[in-house]
């Protein structure tokens, strides 16, 4: 199932094509840039432990020496990692849109935007050395469509410093009509709100404290009920728009039951959808934003997203998009696998953790073991390609992909001890010895 969807979504003559269709100043020569990407792959799906260690296993089908190979990657053009991503889940939407629909907004198509900032790497580049403080990659906007479950599009950053919302400007030149923009506070600009109004796409975006500035504000509405606190909505207008553009906007403030984890009583959102889809609406909309933090974590526990050894941001990025690319693949696997077992198990909820662990432990031996004219191929028929996935399937135990569920974790303030007490230890052995010793 992984090597016929990673056909699908990821071929290599694909990967070349797109690649000399965006490529800069990047050329091709003995090495492809399919073999890169491949070689990622295997480092993101925990095949290999390192770009290092891929390289050396697959020396003799790589035509040129690593440093050849190093320095490739570490020109990789930020333009190139953004359509793959976006080519990439426009060939796995077909897949996705032969299983039952899932529309959270009727008509309309939501587009989780945020940003996700890579960890320090190892200080192995010269000009890094000796630095005491964090050497930063770089970053990624990335745009996350919850009801396909797939990443869309991206934009990389090498500067770790630039903002979030330079990025975002060109994010929203691909907005389209009929789609919701869901954002954080972060977002909340006229630049980037005026910006999708423009090109006819809705807005959910939390409110921030000093901008947009307003002109006026009419009354708030009568209070609705829902399932976490209190709903109402009023009319905003903005202070300096754009010639020609959206000048009446909608504010919803949404009292909680109960405070977020920054202490929040209250969210206010912005939104420019038309008045026929309610305040409440809106407000279970935004709920949806969470996922792409959900997304972020997955992206770090079950795929090598952060790969810490390479410094240079170019080198970085790359790792990030091979894996936002591999999850794809790994969030359309999930779907058919619950879609193919709904009669018995209509409640199941496959781990992508699991999924990715069984396929990290079996994938690397089906490659050695069989020749490549053995593999299995996609074809040209995407009905049919459903078909044998979905087959596939249905084979498979959900008992041994489900997620394990377990109560959240309750925050526990550590407070302050002195330095003897936190550099003290104990050994294990003993202490279970004793606690074994007492009785309840």
């Amino acid at each position: 199932m992984a090597h016929l969807a990673l056909e699908q979504a990821l071929p290599a003559s694909w990967i070349d094509e797109v690649f000399q269709a965006h490529r800069q100043r990047q050329y091709p020569r003995e090495l492809l840039f399919s073999s890169v990407v491949e070689l990622m792959l295997l480092v993101t799906l925990g095949l290999r432990p390192s770009l290092h260690a891929a390289a050396r296993k697959m020396a003799r089908q790589l035509p040129v020496s690593l440093a050849a190979l190093y320095a490739k990657v570490q020109r990789t053009e930020p333009a190139v990692l953004r359509a793959l991503v976006q080519g990439s889940a426009r060939r796995l939407a077909p897949l996705v849109s032969g299983m039952p629909e899932r529309q959270s907004l009727p008509g309309w198509q939501l587009r989780v935007f945020d940003g996700n900032h890579l960890p320090a790497s190892e200080k192995r580049l010269g000009p890094l050395r000796g630095l005491r403080g964090a050497a930063l990659p770089g970053h990624t906007l990335v745009v996350y469509d919850p009801d396909s479950a797939l990443v869309c599009d991206i934009v990389a950053c090498e500067d770790a410093h630039e903002s979030e919302r330079t990025g975002a400007a060109a994010l929203i030149e691909q907005a389209q009509a009929q789609q919701v923009w869901i954002g954080d506070r972060h977002f909340c600009t006229r630049a980037i709100v005026q910006g999708l109004a423009e090109r006819g796409a809705g807005c959910i975006v939390r409110e921030h404290a000093r901008h947009p500035r307003l002109r006026g504000c009419g009354p708030w509405s009568e209070a609705t009920a829902i399932e976490t606190g209190g709903v109402r909505e009023q009319a905003i207008e903005l202070a300096e728009p754009h010639e020609g553009a959206l000048r009446q906007w909608r504010r919803i403030e949404l009292t909680l039951h109960t405070p977020t984890e920054s202490g929040d009583q209250a969210l206010v959102l912005w939104s420019n959808l038309p008045p026929e889809v309610d305040a409440a609406t809106i407000a279970q909309l935004y709920r949806k934003r969470w996922r792409i933090e959900g997304l972020f974590g997955r992206l770090e526990s079950v795929l090598n997203s952060e790969i810490k050894t390479l410094g240079h941001p170019r080198a970085a990025l790359l790792g990030f998009a091979v894996a936002v690319l591999a999850y794809n693949v790994l969030a359309v696997l999930k779907q058919l696998i619950e879609h193919a077992h709904r009669q018995s198990h209509p409640e199941l909820d496959v781990s992508t953790y699991h999924l990715a662990v069984d396929i990290a432990a079996d994938y690397g031996t089906m490659l050695r073991m069989l020749p490549p004219e053995q593999l299995p191929r996609p074809g040209g028929d995407v009905g049919r390609l459903l078909e044998r996935l979905l087959r596939l399937a249905s084979l498979m135990s959900p008992k041994q992909l489900a997620t394990s569920k377990r109560k959240p974790k309750v925050a526990q303030a550590k407070g302050y001890v002195g330095g003897a007490i936190a550099r003290a230890h104990f050994s294990t052995a003993r202490l279970l010895k004793k606690a074994a010793g007492k009785r309840p």
